[in-house]
């Protein structure tokens, strides 16, 4: 009968095995080279918040009044030539806001324009223009990077003085937040979508806390 020779029939068996063997080996390649672009992004990123924390350390402060505080506080009840009191202040780039905790004397706010000379580099607003390493932004390392992806804590460690001319001396550092890796495969093959980049930080000893200071 027609039923029991079509559940016999062999014809076509390979054709079948060979073509889910095929979406399988498709799957496995392409699954490892998306892989090793999420290594790429993640070698980028980490190199990006190296490169931010170099900037940050050297340049006018995202918090404003930051440069100053080693003076201002001198108006309370400390002396020149005193230890610092403790500050931690937090610059978010996503709310475009600055938040103090302990001794904040004279911060006053959020800087953009010192936001985006870490995230585009001195002098640049844009990701693409960077000519050498002294003007290279983290964007120009990693492009996807904004200041919305960007955090920046400036902390009290102990170094530094009240009346220090070139103001405090703090503990910068930069991390990342708000950005997820980028699949291309995976993304409409399994799903992949919103997997963020870990929150990696760099942290570095401030320095000048100005512009006008060499890299």
């Amino acid at each position: 009968m027609l039923p029991a020779r079509l559940a016999s029939d062999q014809n076509g068996a390979v054709l079948v095995e060979a073509t889910v063997m095929m979406i399988i080996i498709l799957v496995f390649v392409l699954g490892s080279i998306e892989f090793l672009f999420v290594f790429y992004q993640w070698n980028a990123a980490t190199k990006a918040v190296q490169i931010g924390a170099r900037l940050a350390a050297v340049s006018d402060p995202v918090a404003l009044g930051l440069n100053n505080l080693s003076t201002a506080v001198e108006d309370s009840s400390l002396s020149p030539g005193d230890r610092m009191p403790f500050f931690e202040v937090t610059c978010n780039g996503a709310t475009m806001s600055c938040k103090c905790v302990g001794n904040c004397v004279g911060v006053s706010g959020y800087s953009t324009e010192a936001m985006n000379t870490i995230i585009f580099g001195r002098g640049s607003s844009s990701c693409t223009d960077a000519t050498s390493f002294y003007s290279a932004g983290m964007c120009d390392i990693f492009s996807r990077i904004r200041p919305e992806n960007v955090t920046i804590t400036y902390v009290q460690t102990g170094l530094g003085y009240v009346g220090r001319p070139g103001g405090p001396v703090p503990t910068v550092v930069v991390a990342l937040q708000n950005l997820p890796f980028e699949f291309f495969f995976l993304r409409g093959l399994l799903g992949f979508k919103n997997i963020p980049i870990p929150a990696l930080t760099t942290a570095i000893t401030g320095e000048d806390l100005s512009t006008a200071a060499p890299l």
